[in-house]
């Protein structure tokens, strides 16, 4: 065989993707099922595929490239099994064409793949075929099975979910592109872009129906702020209430409660609501942490008043080293 770099058309230093594509144009344009009075095409359609099997291995491109084969070197024969010995010889006085054993392990390893060639040269390849002294007769080539019937595509869904609904794992009811709607019941632990698969809800499809993939997006909270599993508050008292202690009303994801607050709390000081978070993968809920913040009255002349004459001296910057 010639220099297979020749055969394919292709420099030396051409990368595997320019091998195949150079291989593929040529293995369409020669194929014997195209050239049945064509002896010659048929011959240079097994040099290029000798050509293609060498230039496609890595080890033996790089063997040749060295000197170590020559062009006829051991070659793998093409398709992974190969044109074995009795099978093809388009140099034999054309005594047969290929049968299904000559192409043994099509499809195999990283060659390359030649549906879109066969596709149509023999009939989609639909069912067996018979060889004679004229070639080729019937629909297909060699055994193959038809492509099983596909299934419907998937269907992707955006679904905003309030954010106490989401901790609370409230069911959300889906309106699919069909017309229909699904309650949909969260995962425990579920966060933005936690995405669900309705089985069967996607497009009608031969051999069956897709999903619905549906992906969760958790709506922001006017004042809960997520941390993890548990839920941030910010919570406001004022200043009597801090310093003599008050049970106050808290909103929490689950509803209103009471909270007490302690004599003396001050501002950051952070309270805990057991489960009152979100739920957790593994069981169990996060908790609520209720960080105080101490408002001054809006009009100070009253409180300046009754402090008139008192100061606090008490070091409160001295951790901040001033």
């Amino acid at each position: 065989m010639a220099d297979p770099y020749a055969t394919l058309g292709v420099p030396r230093g051409a990368t595997e993707k320019d091998i195949k594509s150079a291989y593929r144009k040529l293995a369409k344009e020669l194929h014997p099922d195209r050239n049945k009075d064509n002896p010659r095409a048929a011959e240079r359609f097994s040099d290029v595929t000798k050509a293609y099997d060498l230039l496609s291995d890595k080890d033996k491109r790089a063997r040749f490239d060295r000197g170590e084969i020559d062009a006829d070197g051991n070659p793998a024969a093409p398709f992974g099994g190969g044109f074995r010995s009795g099978g093809f010889n388009p140099r034999a006085g054309g005594a047969r064409g290929p049968t299904p054993q000559d192409f043994e392990g099509f499809g195999g390893g990283d060659e390359v793949d030649l549906s879109d060639i066969f596709e149509g040269l023999f009939g989609g390849m639909g069912g067996a075929r018979t060889a004679g002294p004229g070639g080729f007769s019937g629909g297909g080539f060699g055994s193959r099975r038809q492509a099983p019937p596909s299934r419907g595509a998937n269907v992707a869904y955006r679904l905003k979910v309030p954010f106490a609904d989401a901790a609370t794992l409230k069911p959300q009811r889906v309106g699919l592109s069909d017309g229909s709607t699904v309650d949909l019941k969260l995962p425990a632990g579920v966060e933005d872009g936690t995405q669900m698969r309705l089985k069967g809800k996607g497009q009608p499809g031969a051999s069956g129906t897709g999903d619905a993939l549906v992906t969760i997006e958790i709506e922001p909270h006017a004042f809960f702020v997520r941390e993890g599993d548990d839920v941030r508050l910010e919570l406001p008292v004022t200043l009597d209430e801090a310093v003599r202690g008050a049970k106050v009303k808290v909103p929490t994801v689950d509803g209103p409660v009471m909270l007490t607050v302690a004599p003396g709390s001050g501002s950051g000081k952070v309270l805990r609501l057991k489960g009152k978070g979100f739920s957790r993968k593994g069981g169990g809920r996060g908790d609520q942490l209720v960080a105080l913040e101490i408002q001054l009255p809006d009009d100070l002349g009253e409180l300046a008043g009754r402090l008139e004459g008192w100061s606090d001296a008490a070091p409160v910057r001295n951790r901040l080293g001033v």
